[in-house]
C-alpha cells in the first residue's frame, strides 16, 4: 500500500510536556494518568501510518488529542492553584514563616 495520503500529527511532544507539566503542578496522579494515556496513543500514531493503517492512525491522534486537551487542562488549574497559594492562600508568607523558624533552630 503507498503512503498515507497526508500526515497525521502524533502529538507526543505534546503529550510528554503536557503529562510533566501536569504531574509537576497539579494533583499527580490524574495528571499522570491522563498523560499516560495521551503517550501511548500518540505513540501508535507513526506504527498505524507505517503499517499503512491511515484511519487507525487518524483515530489514535484524535484520540491523543483529546488526552493532551484533558491533560493540559489539568495543569492549568494546577498553575492557577499555585498561583492563588502564592498570592492569596498565604503560601509566600508560610514559607517566610518556615524560614525564620529553621534560622532560629539554627541560631543565626
Amino acid at each position: 500500500m503507498a503512503a498515507a495520503s497526508g500526515p497525521v500529527a502524533n502529538h507526543l511532544v505534546w503529550a510528554i510536556i503536557a503529562t510533566v507539566f501536569s504531574l509537576c503542578l497539579c494533583c499527580g496522579i490524574p495528571g499522570l494518568i491522563t498523560g499516560i494515556v495521551a503517550i501511548v496513543f500518540a505513540a501508535k500514531v507513526n506504527g498505524l501510518l507505517a503499517a499503512g493503517d491511515f484511519a487507525g492512525a487518524q483515530r489514535a491522534s484524535n484520540t491523543a488529542k483529546i488526552w493532551c486537551i484533558v491533560t493540559t487542562v489539568l495543569a492549568a488549574i494546577g498553575v492557577l492553584m499555585v498561583i492563588y497559594n502564592l498570592t492569596l492562600g498565604g503560601g509566600v508568607a508560610e514559607y517566610q514563616s518556615v524560614i525564620e523558624q529553621i534560622k532560629a533552630q539554627s541560631g543565626q
